[in-house]
This record gives C-alpha cells, sequence and structure tokens, in this order.
C-alpha cells in the first residue's frame, strides 16, 4: 500500500546509522510510561513523571501477530518491514529508531525510521540467520531537528538571534560530550563556528547545519527521554525451504515389484522417476510397525486377512512403536541409506508423525494412564462419528501424567532428527492440547532450528491458524475444496493480505490419500491438470500424493464419497509408471518453471485481475523483474474464451508498447498490448496459460502470434 510521500528529512530521520549499537538509558527497561490511575494522587505524580520524560507515544507497531503474543514468519534473506505510529504533543519534531537482534544477542542494533504519513512510520532490518529474532521501536523528542528547522526559518527570514544560536550551539556541544570518533570534531567545530560573532548569522547557521554535522548528531541523538515501545515483538526466521517446496507423498509398500511389499530400497531405485518431476520433498506415510488388532481390510472394511498390511496410522506392535521402522520395509539402516539416497537426488524426506498408537503398542502395556478408559476399563478407540477406528487408540492430553507423555511426544521427534529427518509432516494436530504443541515446537527449534513442521488440520479455520501461530511452519487448507474463481480469489486474497499472511503459510493439496475431490472424479486428465497448475503457481508450497495423481486415479468408494477406491491405506498397490497418459511430463515441466522463476518462489507476491468471464481465473506474481501471469480455465469440460484486464502500471507495463507474453507450458510466445487481450483455452489441449511477461520487446521476431 502507498503511504504517500515523505516530509522535510531534516525532520523525519532519527537515531544512528544502522547497525549501530548506542548505549542508551532505557536499554535494559523496554516499556512506555504509562500515566497511571490520574484519580489519586500516586497516579497524578506518574502522569507529571511521564509527561516530562515520555512525551512520545507509540502505538500499532507492525508485524505483530495477537499483539506481539505470537512471532510473524520470513525467511531467511527476507528484509523485516517495521511500522509504527510515533508521535508526541506540540509541534516539536520527534525521531524514531526500530531496535533488533538476534533472541540469543545482548547488543541491540538500530535503523533510523523514516515517516510515512500521518505519523506513520518505516524501516526495514535484514534477517539472515535461521532462528528467532526480537525487535521494538524506540522515539524521543529531537529537540536539536526542531532548532534547526526553527533557525533555518528565521535565519531566511532576517529574524535569527544570538539567543537562538546560543540555543543551538547548547544543544550541539551536548551532541559533542556524546560523540566518539570524527563525530566529535565535527559538533565541537559547528559550536564554534556558531559562536563567532564576527560572522554573518546567516553563514554561521548554514555551518551548523551543513550536512556532516546534521549526520553527527543524528549519530548521537539525546535518547535519555525516550520511549520504547511496550512490547519486544519476535519474528521466527526459517530456511528457504519452508517457504518454496514441492512435495511428493507415496505409501513405500506399494512400490515394490511383482506384487510383493515393497521397501526402502524399492523406493531408492524410483529416486530418480521423483526427482525427473522436479520435486524436493519425499514424503512418507508412517513408516513404523503396524497393529494386529482390529487390523482394518480392502476398502476399510472390518474383516482383514492374513495378508492384509493394515493402515501406516495405526502405529505400534510387537517389534516396537514410534521409534521403530515396519520390518517389511527394511531396517533403520535402510532408512538412513534412503535419507543420503535422497540427498543425492537434491531431495528431503519428509516423515509423517501422527500421535496415536494402535491397541498393540508398547506404550498402551507400558502406560495406560496415557489413555482414556470408558466406564468398563477397556481403552476408548479413535471415532468420528458415525466412523469408527477400533485400530486407533488416541492419547489422552488429560492424562495424570501430563509430564511424561509430552517428554515421550518430543523424544519422537527427537528421534528422527538425530536420524536425519528435519521435516515433519503431523497428523491431525488439532486432536492434541495447544500447550504441548507450543512448548513441544519450541523446544525442538530452539535446538534444531532448521526443522519444518506441516499441520495436516482440515478444521476450523481460528483452529488452524493457532497451530500456526503456535510454531507450525507450513498449513495444510482449504484449497482443495476451493474450485470456482470466486471462491479461489477470496480465500487467496484472505491467505495473502489479511493478517493471517504474517504466520500461515499455505500448503495446496489437490488430493490426498483421504481426499479425493468431486472435481477431480468427474473433470478428467483437464481437471488434474488445471488443480496442479492452480496449486504450484498459486501457493509456493504445493504437494500431490502420487502416482495417483500422474496417473489420474478418480474413482471413489461409493458415490458422494472423497474416498479411494482400493485405497493405499488399506492395502498394496501397483501402479504402471510408465502409462503413456501419465501427468508426470507436464508435472515436470511445471516444476521447471517453478524453479527457473522467482516469483513463483513466494506466495506474498500475489494478485488477481478481471477477466469477462469467470470461468477464466487470472492473477499475476511478481518478484523483483521477474512477472509472471497465469490464466486458467476452471471448467474442465468446455473451451472457453475472455478478455483481461490487467494494472499495467502496477506490472511495470508501458501501455504505449507491445509485450511478449511467452506461454512456458506449450513454450508459445504472444505479443499483446495494452491491458485488454484475448485468451482461449481448450482444456483438451492445455487448460492453462503459464505466462513469462517480457515488458520490452525488440523486434517483431520475438514472438510467434498475436492474440
Amino acid at each position: 500500500m502507498k503511504r504517500g510521500g515523505k516530509g522535510p528529512a531534516l525532520r523525519r530521520v532519527g537515531g544512528g546509522p544502522q547497525g549501530r549499537a548506542n548505549p542508551s538509558p532505557t536499554d535494559g527497561a523496554l516499556s512506555q510510561a504509562g500515566c497511571g490511575d490520574s484519580s489519586t494522587l500516586a497516579g497524578v505524580s506518574s502522569a507529571q513523571k511521564s509527561a516530562t520524560t515520555n512525551r512520545v507515544v507509540i502505538e500499532d507497531v507492525t508485524p505483530r501477530v495477537d499483539d506481539g503474543r505470537y512471532p510473524a514468519k520470513r525467511i531467511v534473506g527476507d528484509v523485516v518491514e517495521v511500522e509504527a505510529d510515533v508521535f508526541a504533543d506540540g509541534h516539536d519534531a520527534v525521531a524514531a529508531v526500530v531496535r533488533y537482534r538476534r533472541s540469543d544477542q545482548k547488543t541491540w542494533r538500530r535503523v533510523p525510521m523514516e515517516a510515512v504519513v500521518n505519523d506513520r512510520w518505516r524501516a526495514s532490518f535484514p534477517v539472515d540467520e535461521v532462528g528467532r529474532y526480537v525487535f521494538t521501536v524506540e522515539g524521543w523528542v529531537d529537540h536539536f531537528l526542531t532548532w534547526t528547522e526553527g533557525i533555518a526559518k528565521k535565519a531566511g527570514a532576517g529574524v535569527a538571534t544570538e539567543t537562538d544560536l546560543a540555543i543551538g550551539s547548547g544543544l550541539m556541544a551536548a551532541g559533542a560530550e556524546r560523540a566518539t570518533g570524527p563525530a566529535r570534531a565535527v559538533l565541537k567545530a559547528a559550536v564554534a563556528s556558531l559562536g563567532d560573532d564576527s560572522l554573518p548569522v546567516d553563514e554561521r547557521v548554514a555551518e551548523a547545519t551543513e550536512p556532516g554535522v546534521l549526520e553527527a548528531m543524528a549519530a548521537f541523538p539525546d535518547r535519555s527521554r525516550s520511549t520504547v515501545s511496550d512490547r519486544v515483538y519476535e519474528v521466527w526466521v526459517d530456511r528457504e525451504r519452508a517457504r518454496f517446496s514441492a512435495w511428493y507423498e507415496l505409501f513405500p509398500r506399494s512400490w515394490g515389484e511383482g506384487g510383493q511389499h515393497g521397501t526402502f530400497a524399492d523406493v531408492e531405485n524410483h529416486l530418480e522417476y521423483i526427482s525427473d518431476m522436479g520435486f524436493d520433498v519425499l514424503y512418507l506415510p508412517p513408516i513404523h510397525p503396524i497393529g494386529a488388532a482390529f487390523r482394518k481390510g480392502p476398502n476399510n472394511t472390518l474383516e482383514s486377512g492374513p495378508l492384509d498390511p493394515g493402515v501406516p496410522w495405526a502405529i505400534g506392535n510387537e517389534d516396537g512403536g514410534h521409534m521403530a521402522v515396519h520390518p517389511d520395509l527394511g531396517t533403520l539402516d535402510d532408512f538412513r541409506r534412503l535419507l543420503r539416497r535422497v540427498e543425492d537426488h537434491g531431495m528431503e524426506v519428509a516423515l509423517d508423525i501422527a500421535f496415536q498408537c494402535s491397541p498393540d503398542h508398547p506404550w498402551v502395556e507400558e502406560h495406560p494412564e496415557w489413555f482414556q478408559h470408558r466406564p468398563d476399563g477397556s481403552i476408548q478407540y479413535a471415532e468420528n462419528p458415525p466412523k469408527k477406528y477400533e485400530d486407533i487408540y488416541p492419547l489422552d492430553f488429560e492424562t495424570s501424567d501430563p509430564a511424561g507423555l509430552w517428554k515421550a511426544l518430543k523424544g519422537v521427534f527427537e528421534f528422527w532428527i538425530g536420524e536425519g529427518v528435519h521435516i515433519f509432516r503431523v497428523d491431525n494436530p488439532h486432536t492434541k492440547a495447544f500447550p504441548f504443541w507450543e512448548w513441544a515446537i519450541g523446544e525442538l527449534k530452539r535446538e534444531h532450528p532448521e526443522v519444518i513442521f506441516l499441520a495436516e488440520a482440515f478444521t476450523r479455520p481460528k483452529v488452524m491458524n493457532r497451530l500456526a501461530k503456535l510454531g507450525f511452519t507450513q498449513s495444510y487448507t482449504y484449497f482443495t475444496w476451493r474450485n470456482t474463481g470466486w471462491e479461489l480469489t477470496e480465500y487467496l486474497t484472505e491467505l495473502t493480505r489479511g493478517p493471517a499472511a504474517e504466520f500461515f503459510r499455505p500448503n495446496f493439496w489437490p488430493n490426498t490419500p483421504d481426499i479425493l475431490t468431486e472435481y477431480l472424479q468427474t473433470g478428467g486428465r483437464p481437471a488434474f491438470i488445471t488443480r496442479l497448475v492452480l496449486a504450484a503457481t498459486l501457493s509456493s508450497n504445493y504437494g500431490i500424493y502420487g502416482p495417483a495423481f500422474e496417473l489420474m486415479e478418480n474413482t471413489p468408494r461409493h458415490p458422494g464419497s472423497e474416498e479411494y477406491m482400493d485405497s493405499e491405506k488399506y492395502q498394496l498397490r501397483h501402479w504402471e509408471l510408465d502409462r503413456p497418459d501419465s501427468l508426470a511430463p507436464v508435472i515436470a515441466q511445471v516444476n521447471r518453471v517453478r524453479h527457473a522463476h522467482p516469483a513463483l518462489q513466494r506466495t506474498d507476491g500475489l494478485r488477481f485481475h478481471p477477466t469477462d468471464n469467470e470461468t477464466l481465473l487470472c492473477y499475476s506474481k511478481l518478484a523483483g523483474d521477474d512477472l509472471i501471469l497465469v490464466v486458467v480455465n476452471l471448467d474442465p469440460a468446455h473451451v472457453q474464451s475472455g478478455w483481461t484486464d490487467l494494472p499495467l502500471d502496477e506490472l511495470g507495463i508501458d501501455p504505449k508498447h507491445p509485450y511478449q507474453v511467452h506461454d512456458l507450458l506449450v513454450e508459445r510466445r504472444y505479443m499483446w498490448q495494452g491491458p485488454h487481450n484475448f485468451v482461449r483455452l481448450d482444456p483438451h489441449a492445455m487448460p492453462a496459460h503459464v505466462f513469462a511477461v517480457r515488458r520490452k520487446v525488440r523486434t517483431e521476431h520475438d514472438f510467434d502470434y498475436f492474440a
């Protein structure tokens, strides 16, 4: 948002040079003084003291989450832009700085703030390491800036007096006492010049207010009566993978040869297939031993045969629990080797953490107090009425032993971090206690700040937001069910322009093992490509559940259901990866485009643009000079056409000259001019344009067709 022009620089800039850590009487007391209870004599005394020492008011500091209760989120290399309302009584000049540091450092750095408009001030600071940063805002009445502004007017009008000069001399003399190095000499010389009555007043004023003097005074201001914001605000800084990632989910047990139970080694043999599609996160559902009690059969039947593998989320049997691997997948050494091979292919493994147990889990016998018991003494199994999950026992966070339970669960993360896993997809975190997540994630990130947590919580918005505030790095979203242009525009605007943008990082999934939407069931190949392009270009983090996605698996268990027929959750599958109609080449091209264009590696640069056809969704992403324009046909059955309406000024495009749009999906170039251009998309050919925009075109040979 544009805030308007800047006022006079002399009045608007305060504090020392960026990065300078000048001592201040308020360094140890980060609080904004209040007036107290004016109905009491003590309150009056407090108000009088505040009026003489803390005239500046600081309000509405951003970025902040829940008034500073939780940290805002950024990525290494970002610049944190801080704004605040800073003002004082009367007409004296005000100066302000942002004070910031890493949370484990003691010394504050200061960045001068500049006034924007209507007492709103702004400054920024870089975050170049993973971890927690803190910042606050400090402001003060700057009597020297007030004097320079006034003396310039008086000298210009020829009414400056010796008394006026003496006031400035005193302020600069005090500044010289605070200053060190060359600045002290500059200020002492300015004091001498100002007191030299052999020179005309206007010359003395000019020497006392020349740039070197102003810089010296700004570097060593009088902050003895400054006000500091009543909160220290936090920013959590993650590594780049938190902002930009493409996830591929697979069940290792279905990747065996000849219908055999797959192993970690079988996954190794297919890593090239996955990396060739451009994915950088390989996500594995739970890899632990699976319980036998109440094991579910194919398509979630209650009867299971001796060869039915069970549900991976029914964790634990005599072979171990959350810190063991299923023997049919291999050994822990085999898993370690898989981690190394995945890394060799430029990817990372994300491991599913599901805090629930099968009736056979060792914890059931060792810690029965960690589970909820029914009146007959039996342990309560999981339910989501009318669904029942007899093969799963939830953990009871109202246990009589919360310390033991919390420590054990945190220990699960620590074990796998020790094995080399640094990304976790957490199953149903909204069914576990919020205080636990705040404690566990805080403790884990303190020791392992590089770890990424993805919250799988398809639940109420406020619950999803709370989990993100508590420390989850990324979050599943409602994108899966947003199909119309209006729904997508409203939802993405909420995620990228609203308060949630400070703490909620979306990760878009067109499908999951639990979700086969009606759009994918009925839309055929065009629907899969449409949802792929939307997920991969609207959000900088996205994922697919494969090979079900690239092989366009779209048969539900029954009409009206979002569950897959013959779901991998309950049985082994055999996938024909070399099918000629596979979407793997399309997925690979989409991911190549994402990796080549910085605009698609962020979500915050998203803007929607109108079209005259509601089935055509048009939006752009901008990062530096990189501009991507996307037009998607949301109708998987019919050809749709229409006209764009682009804000050329906002996109940096000259309306008087043509510009080239290069379709990166099908390698075609078009010459456009002005905001209104015609598009026609046949979903059975390619339902989307992903254009790289070239703002300046030299010759007619830079395009193929006019459109």
